[in-house]
Order: structure tokens, then sequence, then C-alpha cells
């Protein structure tokens, strides 16, 4: 149903730095349509030659209330679907290969966020002796960014022969993966007194006052045991919004595990354990398969797929249409 101006209140939408230039437009021709009429009031033949320009004004009207409507629903998709999420991986089973399996993931999910023309920062990593990730997170913004990789949270599990297993056997590892969207409008309640502040300074490349300055901040949330940390941005300030952010973020995704937990038996929304049985999909190496166990169906060309050419499986997933793939 179209909005019309007598079904909305403008002052709503005032306060929207996207919409308030449109409203005062909207209020300027309001006001100069009133003196029109009050003009030609008790005169009909002033009423007729106006008529052309009241017709005009309410053209204009209506444009820039379609404009208002566009921008508002446009608003509504990007609440329900952000264009900025946080990307957590996190080794699970399988020791160091566990660590450079998290890290080839993270380096897949990198290369299809260039593909897509999207933004990719770390914002905190966690390296073993060999180049592996423990865990890390990271920012990721562009347009259908949380639509397109909602449903890669879950256990990711890899079958392979290491470099250093000199008698050929294949090792199952796995990692850990969850999709955050960052939300502009959060309905959640932070009591401050649940939450515990840290700082300290941030480590690695940066400068000098990186080294001196304390803008790293970790927060933890009592209550939840929950902490967040951001060292990617140059002042405390700034770091502090971000990890207050991925905490909102965690705190809500929590909450829908719980609900989902109460209402269905889906398990898409967790993030698991990084235990073996726990898993959402297998990347077989040797076998050059990679099978979604959720939609049971198969994919091969494992290394075009790490290379960030994921479209095919996010399509898939998406329709919701299920295979025959052999679980494995």
């Amino acid at each position: 149903m179209r909005l019309s101006l007598t079904m909305i209140d403008l002052t709503e939408y005032k306060n929207n730095p996207k919409t308030s230039f449109l409203v005062s437009e909207i209020e300027r021709l309001q006001k100069q349509e009133a003196e029109v009429n009050e003009m030609t009031a008790g005169d009909d033949g002033m009423k007729a030659l106006a008529e052309e320009e009241l017709h005009s004004i309410t053209v204009q009207k209506e444009a820039l209330l379609a404009q208002v409507e566009a921008i508002i629903e446009q608003d509504k998709q990007e609440e329900e679907f952000p264009n900025e999420i946080i990307l957590e991986v996190r080794a699970g089973a399988g020791g160091d290969e566990a660590a450079l399996f998290a890290a080839s993931l993270a380096e897949m999910y990198k290369r299809y966020a260039a593909n897509h023309g999207w933004t990719f920062k770390v914002l905190e990593e966690s390296l073993n002796t060999i180049g592996g990730y423990k865990e890390a997170s990271f920012e990721i913004k562009g347009v259908g960014v949380y639509k397109k990789m909602r449903y890669e949270t879950g256990v990711h599990r890899i079958q392979r022969i290491p470099e250093t297993e000199k008698s050929g056997r294949v090792h199952t590892s796995t990692a850990s993966v969850a999709i955050l969207p960052i939300r502009k409008h959060s309905k959640l309640v932070i009591n401050p007194a649940d939450l515990e502040f840290e700082t300290s300074r941030s480590g690695g490349a940066g400068g000098q006052n990186v080294n001196k300055v304390e803008t790293a901040v970790r927060i933890i949330h009592k209550p939840t045991g929950i902490d967040v940390r951001s060292t990617a941005e140059r002042s405390q300030g700034k770091n502090k919004d971000r990890a207050m952010s991925i905490l909102i973020a965690k705190l809500e995704a929590l909450k829908e595990e719980e609900e989902a937990k109460k209402y269905s038996a889906d398990r898409k929304s967790q993030i698991g354990t990084g235990d073996r049985s726990e898993k959402i999909r297998t990347y077989n190496i040797l076998q050059d398969r990679i099978t979604d166990h959720r939609i049971k169906q198969s994919w091969h060309n494992i290394e075009k797929i790490f290379a960030g050419e994921m479209d095919p499986i996010f399509d898939a997933i998406e329709s919701g249409k299920t295979g025959d793939a052999d679980e494995e």
C-alpha cells in the first residue's frame, strides 16, 4: 500500500538525515498549496486559474513522498540484512592443521569479499607458531554482505594429508565460523554495571603511537562471560565503539540462538564448539569435493572455491534445494 501525506507523520522523518531535506521540501509545497487555496477562496474564476499550479504542487509532493517511501523501505531492508558484518573464525579440533584451515577459510572469505567489491578489515587475530589462526575477527562491509554470508555460521571440516604427514594418513580438522550482523538500530538494552572495560597497547604495526598509547579496548559482559576486543582503530574511543558494536552483535546472536532452541530444532544459527560431530560443510581435498551437509549438495574444484568463487554454494543454500550427496 502506497503512503499518502494524510497517512504519515512527517515529523518522524525530519530526524532522519536521509529524508530530512525531502520532508522540508514537502512542507514548503504544503505551505505554498495552502497560500494558493487561501488566495482563491470564494473566487471560482481564480480557482480555475490556479488549478494548474495546484496540480503541479500535487505532482511534486507525490514525487517527493515516493522518494521518502523508497528510503524508508531501503532502511527496512538494511535493518533485516545489514551491509556490515563481523566474521569470526576459530580453530577447532586438529591442532596446527585446524589453525591453518581457519586461516584458509578467512582467506577464502577475503577473496570473496574482494570479488564483490566489499571492504575486508582485520579487527583482531591470534596466530599460532606456523601462521595459522587460533582465532581471528574481521569486519566486512558491502551491499548484500549479510544476506549472502548469513548461512556460513557453523563448523567447517577439512580432510587432507598434511605436508608433515610422512605416512600419507588423512587428517580431519575443524574450524568454526560465526557471522555477526552489525545493525544500526539495536533494541538490546545493556546495563552499564554489567560491563567491565580494559585498555592496553595495541600490538603489531601501526607506528610509534600504537606502541606508546593504550588504544586497544577489551569489554567483558559479566552476566554471559562474553568478551570482545578491538585493536584495529588508532584511538581508544573508536576501538571502544567498535568493541561495543561487536558485543551487541554477539549478545543478539546469543538471544536468537536461545529462541531457536526453544521453538525449533534448526541449529543453523549456532556457531558450535569446533567438535568434529557438529559440522555444516566438509572440504575433502583428496576427492576435490566440498559438501554442504544441510542441503546435501557437493561441488568440485576446491582450489577455485578457496580462491573466493563461492556463489554457486551460496546460491544453492539460498534456494534451499536439497541434493543427494552422501554424508561423510
